[in-house]
This record gives C-alpha cells, structure tokens and sequence, in this order.
C-alpha cells in the first residue's frame, strides 16, 4: 500500500505526491483536487482527455453566448479552408461517425452557415460550403479563439506551448501546423 508524503499544490489544484509503493520505490503521483489517479497520471490517453476538459470549459465559457460548440467551429474552419470538401472526406479526417457528421452539416445549414451542394459526378456525394455567414463567424471568432486558447494555455511558455502543439500534431498525424 502507498503511504503519501506531503503534498504540493499549485494555484491550478494539481499537485504532485511524492509517494512510496509496496516496494518503496519513490513514485511521483498527480492529484487533481486531492484525488490521486496514480499510473493513469502516466497515461496520455488520460492526461489528454484531462487537458481537453480544461480547454473545452474555457471556450464554453468566453463563448457560451455564440451558440457553437468546439466542434462545429472546426467544421466551419476546415470547410473555409477546403471549400467543396466532401462530407464524407471531412467525417473521416476528423474521425467523426458519417451519422455524427450528418448532424452537424444539418445544424450548420440550418442555422445559415454552410451548404451542402451534390457533385456533378457522384450525386451521393455531398460537398460542403461556408455561406456568407458562415465565413463571417469563422473571420470573427478564430481572432477570439485565438487568445482563448492562449489564456487556457497561459501556465506553458511560448515554447512549450509551441512543443505540445507539435507533439499533438504528431500524434494526430497532422504534418502542417501553424500557430
């Protein structure tokens, strides 16, 4: 059983344990709120759900007023880039269900800010477009977004920030990434 020592806690409320295991080999645990989660601490599945969480509540907070989620901003961002991009190419690339994605493309078209047009070739194929409207909110809120993310990330230097950045790219497998 580990017998915890004394415990350091930030102004975030994480803290590290140092603590001593059935062997009484030192291990250094996080705590979240004075909760131990051990080994899962160690886990980057874990520490990045964890992390999302803590971003997610910042946007929600600076931008619960907009009436759109994390995820329809990405969508909207994608398809201004990629203008014509097929749902379907979109769905896979954010490794979202085609039936998740449909609900989404339905919401946005519905609330006037992208559409969905057949192509000429395949007209199961549904290419997707920002409205006017569509391309006005993504303009305005990537700017806010922006110094959301940075405030919700201010604990990190620049060039860690920059590092986790790059590391999460590489784990997504996205080679181009610009700040």
């Amino acid at each position: 059983m580990a017998q915890s020592l004394p415990m350091v806690r930030r102004d975030d409320g994480v803290s590290s344990v140092l603590s001593t295991d059935d062997t009484g080999t030192d291990q250094t645990a996080t705590t979240v709120d004075g909760i131990d989660f051990g080994p899962a601490a160690g886990f980057a599945g874990f520490m990045a759900r964890m992390a999302q969480v803590q971003i997610y509540e910042a946007f929600y907070r600076d931008f619960h007023d907009r009436k759109i989620t994390t995820g329809q901003i990405g969508i909207l961002i994608a398809v201004g880039r990629n203008p014509g991009i097929r749902q379907g190419a979109l769905a896979e690339a954010l490794r979202i269900k085609r039936s998740n994605m449909a609900k989404v493309v339905r919401v946005l078209e519905h609330d006037g800010m992208l559409e969905k047009r057949t192509q000429a070739r395949d007209q199961r194929a549904l290419e997707l477009r920002l409205t006017r409207k569509g391309r006005a909110i993504v303009e305005r809120m990537v700017p806010e977004i922006a110094v959301s993310d940075r405030a919700a990330t201010a604990m990190l230097s620049e060039r860690e920030r920059a590092t986790l950045l790059t590391l999460l790219a590489r784990i997504v497998g996205y080679p181009g990434r610009t700040s």
